[in-house]
């Protein structure tokens, strides 16, 4: 069965290019290289990645396609283009040209503007992206789905992903209202679901398999498998939990479902969402 991990991140650390990286987090503060996570791939029986942007330049989305280029393994990026930006729109012509660009993030997690995914210059990039098939992933905290309900309502024809379950609230172990959220944005067809960067969210150093696991449930009821995908948030999951120990948490989960379910949630549903050749 084929298994795509369809988030991580490559970076050469650099203190201040990767700001968010801070002194607590010193497991994260040297490089990630393909070399290192096929060295991980490996071990996990993962056969495929799918990069996403950690630092918002066009910079890094360009090394990111460079590495995709040199690396079979990588089947797509989701890069960071300026968004906001009124001539974002050549800048996305100019990616979009290789075949590796499969999606665009911005890290409205960070955006003091709690609506800021609504608006307009914002937005317009958005449209940009529906225009070259590109997925936008949505990198949230609980607290921004209603906006972000109402954001992807204005686009029945864009493919989104919602990366890391829209971060709810692990570590204080807050179900609701994240849980009825979840289940109104899943009605939404062209919303897809990352089962990805949950341990993190949990405190790190104490947390447990069956604290995680409702959140898991509630994902794969409202989305289903057809919708939902795996991912290993590495390295910044080693916060949490290895490389290893995430993929046997989520197969545990995936050993319950039938046998087309698994190759969707292994790897049909990234395929789908990403248009990975």
């Amino acid at each position: 069965m084929l298994k795509i991990d369809a988030h991580h991140h490559l970076w050469k650390f650099d203190a201040k290019e990767y700001g968010w990286i801070d002194e607590r987090m010193g497991v994260l503060r040297r490089d990630f290289l393909p070399a290192d996570l096929h060295k991980e791939m490996a071990a996990a029986g993962i056969d495929a990645t799918v990069a996403v942007q950690a630092r918002q330049t066009v910079e890094e989305t360009r090394w990111l396609l460079e590495l995709a280029g040199q690396n079979d393994f990588m089947r797509g990026v989701v890069g960071w283009v300026p968004l906001a930006d009124p001539k974002v729109e050549g800048v996305i012509e100019k990616f979009a040209v290789n075949p590796k660009l499969r999606g665009v993030r911005h890290v409205l997690q960070d955006e003091p503007d709690e609506n800021y995914i609504l608006r307009e210059d914002f937005n317009r990039g958005i449209r940009e992206l529906t225009r070259h098939n590109l997925t936008y992933d949505i990198l949230i905290f609980e607290r921004h789905l209603p906006q972000t309900i109402r954001f992807v309502d204005q686009y029945p024809n864009q493919k989104f992903v919602v990366d890391h379950l829209a971060k709810p609230r692990v570590k204080y172990k807050a179900i609701s209202p994240w849980r009825e959220h979840m289940h109104e944005l899943a009605k939404r067809q062209n919303v897809y679901c990352k089962i990805s960067g949950l341990a993190t969210e949990a405190d790190h150093r104490k947390w447990t398999e069956e604290q995680l696991q409702p959140y898991i449930d509630t994902v794969l009821e409202a989305f289903g498998a057809k919708r939902v995908m795996f991912g290993s948030d590495w390295p910044v999951c080693l916060l949490a939990l290895s490389y290893q120990r995430w993929v046997e948490i989520v197969a545990k989960t995936a050993g319950r479902l039938s046998v087309a379910e698994q190759e969707r949630l292994w790897a049909g549903t990234a395929v789908e969402a990403y248009g990975l050749g």
